[in-house]
């Protein structure tokens, strides 16, 4: 849950600055960079009120997870959400 919480958090920084640190930073403990690009545009698109807050951009996705792209939803089912 915590990865989860982390990669989402990488998400909404990559969505909102497009810092490169950010995507080294993911391939640590964040998620991968495909991870995140995978879900910036939903993050964007359904949570964007919340960008800069990783619970709750892990929430707004959540409750938006059947209009997720496959993409996206591929990274929750990875981390087993």
């Amino acid at each position: 849950m915590r990865s989860t919480a982390l990669l989402l958090a990488a998400v909404a920084m990559t969505s909102v600055t497009g810092l490169s640190s950010v995507s080294a930073l993911a391939q640590g403990h964040m998620g991968t960079p495909q991870e995140q690009k995978a879900c910036s545009r939903d993050a964007s698109r359904f949570c964007r009120k919340d960008l800069g807050n990783d619970m709750a951009v892990q929430g707004c996705l959540q409750a938006n997870r059947a209009k997720l792209s496959s993409s996206c939803n591929k990274v929750f089912k990875s981390h087993g959400m």
